[in-house]
């Protein structure tokens, strides 16, 4: 017998946020620091800017605020 835990809503963090709390949301939801995301965010700014602000705007817009 195996107790699932149950896995976060992906919600925008109210806690762990610097802009929109976009990267504090996935580092809540998949348990692994905000740091990696925030570092991949920047990392596809490298290209010319588009892919990361491009990427982090949709999912500003497409993940929901946190109720905390």
């Amino acid at each position: 017998m195996t107790i699932e835990q149950e896995r976060p809503k992906l919600r925008r963090s109210r806690r762990n946020r610097v802009v929109a709390g976009v990267c504090g949301g996935l580092a809540e939801f998949f348990s692994i620091s905000a740091f990696w995301f925030r570092l991949a965010f920047l990392i596809a700014l490298i290209p010319g800017g588009i892919p990361g602000i491009g990427s982090y705007l949709i999912a500003w817009i497409v993940i929901p605020k946190s109720h905390e």
